[in-house]
């Protein structure tokens, strides 16, 4: 399991996924952010954790939780 979320970001040119804190990229480098983003969702659904998609910019543009939301949430 995840040590923190799944972020995909653009990074040095290229879309890579990161775990939370980490830094270094998990699952290499891809060419696209649809190809980043099908990795990062998986990564994230295998870890139960949370997918945080960035923009280009670095802003957010959408986060999914694939993990155990807490009972009464939302």
């Amino acid at each position: 399991m995840a040590e923190g979320f799944i972020h995909t970001v653009f990074k040095d040119g290229h879309w890579v996924n990161e775990v939370e804190g980490g830094g270094e990229p998990i699952g290499g480098f891809h060419a696209t952010k649809d190809e980043a983003v099908s990795a990062g969702r998986a990564r994230a659904e295998h870890d139960r954790t949370e997918h945080v998609i960035h923009n280009e910019d670095g802003t957010i543009g959408e986060r999914s939780s694939y993990g155990h939301d807490p009972a009464g949430r939302g």
